[in-house]
């Protein structure tokens, strides 16, 4: 055949070198670790390839360090995920406390307590790095504080906000003494600004999660984007009027990613509050739920999707989006892509928003609790497919043996099954896969070489009850003590009953056990998972300990008149897992998996089980995986790592096959997200082993560190 001399030998050359330096770029793109989750796209990604699956049995501990505050008695925990940057490593403590160590040691450089010593409360992922010139510095929240630090010596920076760290409950159009926020994830920098999301309190007086971009020299507010949008702003006629002076939630707790060459930040964000009843904000309820590209420069809403209306389930969007270049139909889309709780992937060309593949809105059932208006439909991506189950029936009840089925079945009687949409009653519901996933905060990893999207998963029921509470003018007719405990939350966590849910305890003869001061002090500063309630006033603290301690309450249930009428708000019993006799999860395993998912096609390449129960392993049941909070990593060389585990395992997996070739038991469980780098040639693998949390397996302090013998 002739050849076609348009295209001439100099030019291919040329060609050839373009596509090599893009390639090559490309690859050093992801050999750092600077940045929480490896890179402002949040890929999880990294070209070192010293270790692959031919060696990765090779691996050994190179260093540990311990933070020497762990505390079981309050289930404390390491989330973080460390950077690696100007040659240090970066974490954080069970106590937040902000530590630099030496990546090739584990030694110690310089720590700083931002609770001097005092009881810390809530969890951190993760810090955000800047530099400009000689100026260093760490971002770091704790509490409802936001720090500047020197990067070089851990000093506060006295120039930024008030002598090195701004308040996060300013700025958000409300009395800041009386809101609880603070920041569970790490902010994103564009240039000299640093986006920030926050976290919230999920209660019916739960602050607006608007997100604000600072500036990283002085923290100074540099934009605000109105998650509830106000008067005249889009999206404010998809909320009752007056819901932007009283609503909260909506906020951005999982971290974002960001496209910088589009200067793009995407957002995501949380459910409205409170999390299981919208009666009191009827509407569609914008931003909640959605997936905001928004101009980083100022902050201008670019596009969205709202990937659940008027949430009922607590089905925030829980990672940062993932950015990814897939392969389809003959080109390459840049895209995003958004994991859910509802083990969804959500796929969207970064510039337009267009969907990458079809979207529909289908029908969902209708709730039957008063005042309460469900969205009609929800969104369902065509593909990629579900990655975890969507239904539950009295087929999907345990059969890991006839007593745990039995006992099941006689749990959930009267309770309501069905969909992942099956809306909250006061019948109670099996909730399925729950709260706690499909994806978690952990998020999902890419491999931009193959396309291939990891993503570990629970699947895990949850059995949710809903209670009414009746009201009256605007009041709620419950005791004084009553109305603190029902509006401030607390049945979320200790139950309507006060028995506790899970791995929260229960308040029932609490004066056997605590003193009112010991309970005073606790509402004042908070303790591990926690938080802090500024909301309450001293004479509603008075109220609420009576009510704790069974105490005649001064102020009692207050009689409704005949010339008002009777509304209603709803509470619910609490997070409780649907578990049988033995605390196994009530649903024919897998109760966790690890996915990998062919973005380019939309298809599910694997799906293997992610941790075990060895006893159950002696009885000749097949590994059942368990419940898994934290997430993975994926290299060049062909290696998928994730802890996560209940099994306190940090394992490697060979991305292809999704065969596991590499597993080491952690002093304590692994619930966060590896990092990897190299230092002179070496490629070290760093995890936080905190335990505690959320899964409740015994707490930990220790950072391990892993390289290939010598």
């Amino acid at each position: 055949m002739p050849r076609d001399r348009s295209f001439s030998m100099p030019a291919f050359v040329f060609f050839i070198l373009v596509i090599a330096t893009a390639c090559r770029n490309n690859r050093e793109a992801h050999t750092t670790w600077s940045v929480y989750r490896g890179d402002v796209g949040s890929t999880g990604y990294s070209t070192l390839d010293e270790i692959t699956p031919e060696n990765v049995d090779q691996l050994e501990v190179a260093w540990t360090y311990h933070t020497g505050d762990a505390r079981e008695e309050n289930r404390s925990a390491i989330q973080c995920n460390p950077i690696i940057v100007n040659g240090k490593m970066y974490v954080t403590s069970p106590q937040l406390k902000l530590i630099a160590l030496d990546p090739g040691t584990g030694k110690e450089l310089w720590k700083f307590d931002p609770f001097m010593n005092s009881e810390a409360t809530g969890v951190n992922r993760g810090v955000t790095y800047w530099e400009k010139g000689t100026d260093k510095r760490i971002f770091f929240s704790a509490g409802p504080h936001l720090y500047a630090l020197n990067a070089d010596n851990g000093g506060l920076i006295p120039t930024f906000g008030v002598a090195g760290r701004i308040d996060l409950r300013d700025g958000l159009g409300r009395d800041p003494g009386t809101l609880a926020v603070w920041a569970t994830s790490p902010g994103i920098i564009f240039g000299d600004l640093l986006i920030q999301g926050t976290a919230l309190g999920e209660g019916y007086d739960a602050a607006p999660g608007f997100v604000r971009a600072y500036d990283a020299a002085t923290g100074k507010i540099a934009w605000t984007f109105h998650t509830i949008p106000q008067p005249g702003e889009y999206g404010y006629e998809t909320w009752d009027k007056d819901a932007y002076t009283q609503v909260g939630g909506t906020n951005s707790w999982a971290g974002m990613s960001l496209d910088e060459k589009r200067g793009l930040v995407f957002v995501p964000t949380g459910s409205p509050a409170f999390d299981f009843y919208g009666g009191n904000r009827k509407g569609e309820n914008l931003f909640g739920n959605c997936l905001i590209a928004l101009d980083a420069k100022t902050g201008t809403r670019k596009w969205h999707h709202q990937l659940v209306h008027h949430d009922l389930w607590d089905y925030d969007l829980p990672a940062p989006p993932t950015l990814v270049t897939l392969h389809k139909d003959g080109k390459d889309i840049d895209a995003v892509a958004q994991v859910t709780k509802m083990g969804m992937v959500f796929l969207f060309e970064r510039e337009s928003g267009e969907p990458v593949y079809p979207i529909e809105e289908r029908p969902v059932p209708k709730s039957d609790l008063m005042a309460e208006e469900t969205w009609p439909t929800q969104p369902f991506p065509v593909k990629p497919l579900p990655f975890v189950r969507h239904t539950y029936t009295e087929n999907d009840i345990t059969d890991i043996s006839p007593a745990s089925h039995d006992f099941v079945k006689a749990k959930i009687t009267g309770a309501r099954m069905g969909s992942i949409y099956t809306p909250p009653s006061t019948d109670g519901v099996v909730q399925f896969p729950g709260t706690r996933g499909g994806a978690e905060w952990g998020g999902a990893s890419f491999d931009p070489e193959t396309g291939v999207l990891y993503v570990n998963a629970n699947e895990i029921p949850l059995l949710i009850k809903m209670k009414a509470m009746e009201m009256s003018g605007g009041q709620l007719l419950a005791s004084a003590g009553e109305k603190v405990y029902t509006l401030n939350n607390c049945t979320m966590c200790h139950g309507a009953d006060r028995a506790g849910t899970g791995v929260f305890p229960s308040l029932q003869n609490l004066a056997k056990r605590k003193t009112e001061d010991e309970i005073r002090s606790l509402l004042k500063t908070g303790r591990g998972q926690m938080p802090t309630f500024p909301n309450i006033s001293a004479t509603d603290k008075d109220a609420l300990i009576a009510f704790l301690f069974d105490k005649k309450d001064a102020a009692p249930k207050p009689a409704n008149t005949p010339s008002q009428s009777t509304t209603y708000r709803y509470v619910h019993d609490g997070w409780n897992a649907l578990t049988d006799q033995e605390g196994y999860p009530g649903v024919k395993p897998p109760w966790g998996t690890l996915n990998a998912i062919d973005l380019n096609t939309g298809d599910r390449l694997w799906q293997v089980p992610l941790g075990e129960y060895p006893e159950l392993i002696k009885k000749g049941i097949p590994p059942t995986g368990t419940q898994n909070l934290g997430g993975t990593m994926v290299t060049a060389s062909g290696l998928v790592f994730v802890g996560a585990t209940r099994d306190e395992k940090f394992r490697a997996f060979n991305k292809k096959t999704g065969k596991m070739v590499w597993e080491y038991k952690l002093p304590a469980g692994g619930y966060a997200t590896p990092a990897t780098y190299s230092i002179n040639g070496k490629q070290y693998i760093v995890i936080a082993a905190g335990g505690g949390g959320k899964v409740g397996s015994p707490s930990g302090d220790a950072y391990v560190a892993f390289a290939l013998k010598k």
